[in-house]
């Protein structure tokens, strides 16, 4: 087993399969404003981000007469909005073998963290949907509520590990579906960096980032970390 002491995982995409919801929601807002853009393009320069922060990008990056002066913020709370009514009645479920990793995990003193770019109240909101809760199936959630800067800056990671004693970044490992979570790992100085193919971004997009490794989904973590 790798000598690793704390396992971080995004949440969307790589431990939850809320269907990119979040993402069609942001492009929803957008063509509310008239700024039309395919999902891959909002999966392209939103994926991992607080969501604040993807609209600006995205409107930055598609930067066409029309949308030059439309107001992020404006969309932002369009689609703060437009989300709630979409998680009214969402079927929200862990990928297959999700929960059997963390209970691998939990039983090798290895801590769970589940970070991720959503503000808390969104974050919860999939908790809530899951049944899980820290201190069961998880130790801690950290949304980009609870920093000042979000991926891919480090913060959310360096929070996980003064919550839990921990000072030595290579015994930590930080998990996600998007490049900016690969980004987030390795400005951490974690250990171990993993890629899943399970939501935002394609191998070759993940390939960029360099992870040490690119898994088809969570699950198969298992059989790195206990072989």
């Amino acid at each position: 087993m790798k000598d690793i002491k704390l396992a971080v995982f995004d949440m969307a995409g790589t431990t939850v399969n809320e269907d990119n919801v979040v993402y069609k929601t942001v492009r929803k807002a957008l063509s509310h404003w008239g700024v039309e853009v395919s999902l891959d393009t909002v999966l392209e320069y939103g994926a991992g981000k607080e969501k604040y922060t993807a609209i600006a990008d995205i409107l930055e990056q598609t930067m066409v007469e029309g949308n030059a002066t439309v107001d992020a913020r404006a969309v932002h709370e369009d689609f703060k909005k437009m989300l709630k009514q979409a998680y009214a009645n969402l079927n929200v479920t862990a990928y297959d073998g999700v929960e059997e990793l963390f209970g691998t995990l939990k039983s090798n003193s290895i801590k769970v963290v589940l970070n991720t770019g959503y503000d808390r109240k969104t974050a919860q909101s999939l908790l809530d949907k899951l049944g899980w809760k820290p201190g069961n199936q998880i130790d801690a959630l950290i949304t980009a509520d609870d920093v000042v800067n979000g991926r891919p800056s480090s913060e959310m990671i360096d929070k996980a590990m003064a919550m839990f004693n921990i000072s030595d970044s290579s015994e930590v490992l930080k998990a996600g579906d998007s490049v900016i979570d690969i980004e987030e790992g390795k400005n951490a100085n974690c250990g171990i960096t993993v890629g899943v193919l399970s939501g935002a971004q394609t191998r070759e997009q993940l390939e960029s980032a360099e992870p040490t490794y690119i898994l088809n989904s969570l699950a198969a973590l298992k059989g790195i970390l206990f072989s």
